[in-house]
């Protein structure tokens, strides 16, 4: 069945009773957009009721359909049914995400039930089930094309793997196990989003300032007068905030209670507790893997993925954790030689990104602010859109008048070389602590797919971020790492615009894929050739000197031991908790996390990137014994890099077309593997990775 989280696909859907209901009637808008600034809290419940109705008896039409059953009319049938309740699901996900109250935090909890019930009783429908097995029994008789018969097998299998073979006794238990889960993580979410929103850092002090950078003062100044704190200024535990002034920030003491209270959300024994909500998301996930013949989650989890199994993924963790752990003691060395000069002789967490800075400072003379100034946010966007059209020929256009998610959003046309539209593209880049979800992510409203009448459809993609947003006298400017978090996401989004696949189902990359495209398109974001056309001074226009850039590749390893260890140590985490066999009695989530660490010499002063109680990856959206991905698909993106480096031109146009039309273009319509091995002509090889972070 095709996902149903922020990248399903929407179909245009026109219900007759629904005149007043943005969500249900049609969307007569420019290119077939949301509505946005129609549709309010209170449209979704009923949206929900009416999509769910339709679905219902879509889903009763394939059961109830007098036609032996075959590819259209079930396979295609139920692939394209659910069109109404996909749009209405990810209107309201995306805005849950992008614009929070504590409206749509109710509503969020009011329908993860319902949605879930419903998908449940759909997957472990025996009629349906029935219909699908038997086009699945006579495949090889069909006569169907590649993508027709990787939509049956998947499924097929989808049903499968969702209890459609259990009896009927452990249909009903799973589909409540599903329930509740989904539940939790709705919970989950909400509990880390409130913690992070409620605490914050007021400064009264200005020698409290010492170390922060005039953008970073200004905005937090511009945080305090938000609250009605004039002439104070506000730290928060948002990204925009807290790295840096974990960073920068000299008082020590501020920076140890600064990630003190970063590090423990969601583990403060309040309402937005999560440790019994992670105990029992892993008990429940366990459960459910044994009821579906899998000794662990994890053992269930990885039977789709790329990897296929547990010690795949360890034994690439395992490689790239040693080397990574020795480059950070190493980094520890010179961050005690710094540490030392202030009279500190023990270092802690709140230790390592301040010192570690100045000691890159002082091994190369890099300043990041300096580069910050020939990062302006508009040009880093442009910089990106350079990099698409000399790649795939696609060109970028703004669109006004056109209905947006937000209005700090952005609207883009993505035109194809031969002139044809390749969709919308929102950008959607900068903080609204409490509002909007923390990090940087892509999602969609509409993905690219082929109608019932033959005609293309085109994708709406998103992307979003927590970009420092411009102040009165100074526009945006982005870091070294959200330079390279913006090319990342839109190399999300190209792949969602440039995808040809004709079956909905069909449109999405297995887990440990899907990362390719996105890590891949940050290698050009320091390209030289690259840099020369965006990195442009804000005040002065001055391309970036050479001598800077220089820099930037120069001291670009330093501090890959503690990225890697700390991004390393999440995955070994999420590993970990999801290949357990049985739940030990009086499980203690802390202790737990803290043995996993320590026996594999995870030194005191890194903390995981993530800690449990806020790993919102794995126990909310969707990364699951997952996590690993964002390095399987490392290796991947620096080994198909090597392809157009190999060729000494970075926009090599053959190695291009190579990817778009054998990778971007085709998604799951083959094994993610398949598809690599047709792109690259072999195997991926670890190697390029580790040279590319100065491991090997």
């Amino acid at each position: 069945m095709k996902k149903l989280l922020l990248m399903t696909v929407i179909a245009m859907t026109t219900v007759s009773c629904a005149e007043k209901n943005p969500l249900l009637k049609e969307w007569d808008t420019p290119y077939g957009v949301p509505p946005f600034e129609e549709i309010k809290a209170e449209h979704y419940m009923p949206a929900l009721e009416k999509a769910i109705e339709v679905h219902n008896k879509e889903i009763d039409d394939i059961i109830n359909c007098n036609e032996e059953p075959g590819f259209e009319n079930t396979i295609v049938a139920f692939d394209r049914s659910g069109e109404l309740l996909n749009r209405v699901l990810l209107a309201f996900e995306n805005n849950e995400s992008i614009a929070s109250t504590q409206q749509t935090r109710e509503i969020a909890t009011e329908m993860s039930p319902v949605t879930s019930a419903h998908f449940s009783s759909i997957m472990l429908s025996d009629k349906l089930f029935e219909r699908i097995k038997a086009v699945y029994d006579k495949r090889e008789s069909l006569n169907l094309e590649p993508d027709q018969m990787r939509l049956l097998t998947e499924t097929y299998k989808a049903f499968e793997r969702n209890g459609s073979n259990l009896n009927a006794e452990d249909k009903a238990t799973l589909k409540a196990i599903n329930a509740k889960i989904d539940s939790l993580q709705t919970r989950f979410a909400q509990n880390l989003l409130n913690e992070t929103a409620a605490w914050t850092l007021t400064i009264s002090n200005e020698e409290d300032l010492e170390g922060l950078s005039k953008d970073f003062i200004a905005d937090a100044a511009q945080r305090a007068t938000d609250a009605g704190l004039e002439g104070k200024w506000i730290v928060g535990l948002d990204n925009p905030s807290v790295m840096p002034f974990l960073q920068m920030a000299a008082n020590r003491e501020l920076r140890i209670k600064v990630l003190d209270a970063y590090s423990n959300r969601c583990n403060n024994n309040n309402d937005c507790d999560n440790k019994d909500i992670v105990t029992e998301i892993i008990s429940l996930k366990m459960q459910k893997a044994k009821l579906m013949g899998f000794e662990t989650f994890a053992d269930f989890q990885l039977e789709r993925k790329m990897a296929k199994n547990a010690d795949a993924v360890y034994k690439l963790l395992n490689e790239v954790w040693q080397p990574s752990l020795a480059a950070a003691r190493n980094e520890l060395s010179d961050i005690r030689e710094m540490a030392a000069e202030d009279g500190i002789t023990t270092i802690l967490p709140a230790d390592w990104r301040y010192y570690a800075d100045k000691a890159r400072t002082a091994k190369f003379s890099f300043d990041e602010g300096v580069v910050m100034e020939y990062l302006q946010y508009d040009n880093v966007r442009d910089g990106i859109f350079y990099v698409a059209n000399k790649l795939f020929g696609v060109t970028f256009n703004k669109v006004d008048n056109i209905p947006l998610p937000h209005p700090d959003a952005e609207a883009f046309e993505c035109i194809d070389k031969d002139g044809s539209s390749r969709g919308i593209l929102y950008i959607d880049m900068f903080a609204r602590p409490g509002e909007k979800s923390g990090g940087a992510w892509c999602t969609g409203y509409r993905e690219h797919h082929v109608d019932a009448d033959g005609n293309n459809v085109t994708a709406i993609m998103s992307i979003v971020g927590n970009f420092t947003r411009p102040s009165a006298d100074k526009p945006s400017l982005l870091t070294v790492d959200e330079t390279e978090t913006f090319f990342h996401e839109f190399g999300h989004a190209i792949a969602g615009l440039l995808s040809d696949v004709r079956y909905e189902g069909l449109g999405n990359f297995v887990r440990d894929f899907v990362e390719l495209p996105s890590q891949l398109n940050e290698h050009w974001a320091f390209e030289p050739e690259v840099l020369n056309v965006y990195a442009k001074h804000y005040v002065t226009g001055e391309v970036i000197p050479m001598e800077l850039v220089d820099k930037i590749k120069e001291c670009s390893h330093y501090g890959v031991g503690f990225a890697e260890t700390e991004l390393v140590a999440a995955m070994l985490l999420d590993m970990d908790m999801y290949s357990m066999k049985e739940m030990p009695e009086h499980f203690d989530l802390l202790a737990y996390e803290a043995k996993c660490m320590n026996e594999r010499g995870l030194i005191p002063e890194i903390l995981p990137r993530y800690r449990t109680p806020y790993f919102l990856h794995v126990f909310s959206h969707g990364y699951d014994v997952g996590y690993y991905s964002y390095l399987w698909a490392n290796v991947l993106d620096c080994d198909a890099y090597r392809a157009f480096k190999e060729t000494g031109d970075i926009f090599n146009q053959q190695v291009a077309n190579d990817y778009r039309y054998k990778i971007l273009s085709k998604v799951d319509e083959a094994d993610a593997m398949d598809l690599y091995l047709d792109f690259r002509g072999r195997m991926p090889e670890v190697g390029p990775f580790l040279e590319d972070r100065g491991l090997k």
